[in-house]
C-alpha cells in the first residue's frame, strides 16, 4: 500500500489523501479491476504517440484529425498542450487543423522558442495552402508572451493571425470578475 500511495501522489494534483483514498479504492476493488487500470496505463505509455504533423498524441499516425479529408487546410489553430486540442474539439464547431506546441515560452524556467513545436509550424505554414492561424495558447503570461512571440514570426509569411477572444465566461457576474478579465472582455467585444 505506502508503494502504491508514493506511486499515486507523483501524479499532478494528487496529495497524500487523495493517493491514499485511491488507494483504497484499488485494493477493495476486484482484482478484474486492478487489473484493467494496470493495463490502461501500460497500453497508454506503449501505444501512444505524438503526430508527426501536428504533435497531438495519437495511437496512429498521422492522427485522425490530420487525416480527415473533410478538416480544411487552410486554418490552424495553435494550442499549448493536447488537452487544450481536446478542449477545442468538444465544442464541435473547428474544422480545421491543429498544432501542439507541447508548452509556452517561460524564460525564467529556462524554456525557450528551441523548447517548443515551433519550427515545424514554420515548416507546415510554408508547404501548406495556410491562410490562418488561430493563436489559443492560455490567456497567462507565459501564454500570451508566446502568441506574441508567434505573432510577430508567422505576420511576414502573408498568413492572417488571430488570437482567441478571453473576456466573462458564460454565465459570470460582472461584479465578481477581476480586473484583467473585465478589461479582455471589453476589449474583446463584437457588434451585435
Amino acid at each position: 500500500m505506502t508503494r502504491l500511495i508514493e506511486q499515486l501522489t507523483r501524479l499532478p494534483g494528487v496529495g497524500e489523501k487523495t493517493a491514499s483514498r485511491l488507494a483504497f479504492h484499488i485494493l477493495r476493488s476486484d482484482r478484474e479491476y486492478a487489473q484493467s487500470l494496470a493495463e490502461a496505463l501500460v497500453a497508454v505509455k506503449d501505444e501512444t504517440r505524438l503526430c508527426s504533423t501536428c504533435f497531438a498524441l495519437t495511437e496512429s499516425d498521422p492522427c485522425p484529425l490530420c487525416a480527415d479529408p473533410q478538416r480544411t487546410t487552410e486554418v490552424i489553430c495553435v494550442v499549448e498542450e493536447p488537452a487544450d486540442l481536446l478542449a477545442i474539439e468538444r465544442v464541435r464547431e473547428f474544422r480545421g487543423r491543429y498544432h501542439v506546441l507541447h508548452g509556452t515560452l517561460a524564460p525564467l524556467d529556462g524554456v525557450g522558442p528551441d523548447d517548443l513545436k515551433i519550427q515545424p509550424l514554420l515548416v507546415r505554414l510554408r508547404e501548406l495552402p495556410v491562410r490562418e492561424v488561430i493563436l489559443a495558447t492560455n490567456p497567462t503570461a507565459e501564454g500570451e508572451a508566446t502568441a506574441l512571440y508567434l505573432a510577430k514570426l508567422l505576420k511576414p509569411l502573408g498568413v492572417k493571425v488571430t488570437r482567441i477572444a478571453h473576456g466573462l465566461p458564460v454565465g459570470a457576474d460582472l461584479e465578481y470578475a477581476d480586473v484583467m478579465t473585465v478589461g479582455r472582455a471589453l476589449e474583446g467585444r463584437r457588434e451585435m
